[in-house]
């Protein structure tokens, strides 16, 4: 990858880590979007997941007198019950449109369902959504969108949904190192580029968490 291809990478990565520190979502795909003109579909996941990270976790440390013990707690602990057979299932699926699919369509009714529908989220139900996030991590990459509805209905404030957004992410994200590199992935080859986006991802999420 070239140095210029980096530099905006780079870029691009201040500017979504300085919009998910200040609304808590939003970041992560866009990144993921930018990241699709210059890497491989193999290499993006995995990039991807290592700067996140970095940039979730950040951003919880900052935020961390607004965190929800119970709400991280249900999601830890659903999160390898979905992760497990994802790392099982990653190398045999080819065609993963479908999962796309299936959070466009939960994001879609989470946005556009009649008033009616209130989901009313308890603490618990995040053991659930731990075990989805578990699962479609690995096939694709920014589970933001599919968590943020279940944080918007819940009775947090904005900093409360931005510190335990952030964290259970992080939590999302930090299982999927140890899923690619057993699947033989090399991150060394990337190490220039995943540096220079944690620096950027540090930078834009002290940012937002001061806009917020």
């Amino acid at each position: 990858m070239d140095s210029l291809s980096t530099v905006y990478l780079s870029g691009i990565g201040v500017i979504t880590s300085t919009i998910s520190g200040t609304i808590g979502m939003g970041g992560g795909v866009l990144l993921l979007s930018a990241m699709t003109f210059f890497l491989s579909l193999d290499a993006l996941v995995p990039i991807h997941g290592v700067v996140q990270l970095t940039s979730n976790s950040f951003r919880f440390t900052l935020l961390r007198k607004h965190l929800n013990k119970k709400i991280i707690g249900f999601f830890a602990l659903g999160l390898p019950f979905g992760a497990i057979p994802s790392s099982f299932l990653i190398q045999s699926i080819k065609d993963k449109h479908f999962f796309y699919l299936l959070i466009s369509v939960i994001i879609l009714f989470a946005v556009f369902r009649p008033k009616k529908f209130k989901m009313n989220i308890k603490e618990q139900y995040f053991f659930f959504v731990g075990l989805a996030v578990g699962f479609l991590g690995l096939f694709v990459g920014a589970t933001g969108p599919f968590i943020a509805p279940f944080f918007v209905e819940s009775e947090l404030s904005k900093e409360e949904i931005v510190a335990n957004k952030a964290c259970v992410q992080t939590l999302g994200h930090l299982i999927k190192i140890p899923a690619f590199l057993a699947l033989g992935f090399d991150y060394f080859s990337y190490i220039g580029l995943i540096g220079a986006l944690i620096i950027c991802s540090f930078l834009g999420t002290k940012l937002g968490v001061t806009l917020l």
